[in-house]
């Protein structure tokens, strides 16, 4: 009797997947592009960015390369599902079937058919990274680096290279949620800045510079405010000429991690 049951359930689970859409029905379709460009638009920029090349949770999707799986019926299943323990929502039970292959129809026509090599050099750019930049201070590439700031081991496969560009001259232009910084005034007076590990109306958690964490309950400290700012290095524009900046982003822009 169990053994029929199995079957029965290894049966309903093959007949399901049989049942899951291989190919994009609307593959190469103008109006359907354009159709999903504004669900995309409605649904999606505010994580990818308005012309989907990252944005402040969601990673670059103009690359042709997704960390869910490159084929179509990948893409399909991601929008359906969302991604467990990610910012990604399922999409199943906000857009029919057909408007989530208008969406990938939109998201397969942003990838240029020769892309060409990211400009500068990726072996240089990780000795600005680790030497002259300091960012591993801060920053983890793969096992090496700090967890202070965001791990930038995917850093190519989740942003555009303006993206990175940007973010290196700029760090206050677009602050990854979750890192926004925090200062602390304690009883005595002492300021603790550092940034954000947690954050809510009773207590504040933050890692300083230096990697040493803090945690305050605000009825112990006179004030507690977080403030949507980077705490990089505001120099990085004049720290590096333009040929070592074009380098250190080419480096920035070769991190694609795994496909996990």
């Amino acid at each position: 009797m169990k053994l029929l049951t199995v079957l029965a359930l290894a049966g309903a689970c093959l007949a399901q997947e049989e049942k899951l859409p291989r190919k994009n029905p609307w593959a190469e379709n103008a109006r359907a592009i354009e159709s999903g460009r504004v669900m995309f638009r409605m649904y999606c920029a505010e994580c990818h960015g308005l012309r989907a090349t990252g944005g402040r949770s969601g990673p670059d999707l103009t690359r042709g390369t997704f960390s869910g799986g490159d084929t179509d019926a990948d893409l399909y299943r991601v929008v359906s599902d969302g991604v467990p323990g990610a910012e990604m929502p399922a999409f199943a039970g906000r857009l029919d079937e057909d408007d989530r292959w208008r969406v990938i129809s939109y998201v397969r026509s942003l990838t240029p058919h020769n892309r060409g090599p990211i400009p500068g050099d990726s072996a240089g750019g990780e000795q600005l990274f680790w030497g002259k930049g300091g960012c591993g201070q801060c920053h983890r590439v793969g096992a090496r680096g700090s967890s202070v700031g965001p791990n930038l081991t995917r850093s190519g496969r989740q942003r555009s290279v303006a993206y990175l560009r940007e973010s290196v001259v700029t760090p206050d232009a677009d602050i990854t949620p979750g890192y926004a910084a925090i200062t602390v005034v304690t009883r005595d007076g002492k300021q603790v800045i550092g940034v954000e590990k947690g954050f809510d109306n009773f207590w504040a958690g933050l890692t300083e510079l230096s990697g040493r964490y803090y945690s305050f309950q605000r009825d112990d400290v006179r004030s507690i405010q977080r403030e949507y700012r980077s705490l990089m290095p505001l120099n990085y524009g004049r720290l590096f000429s333009d040929r070592e900046l074009e380098d250190l982003v080419a480096f920035l822009a070769s991190r694609e991690g795994d496909k996990r």
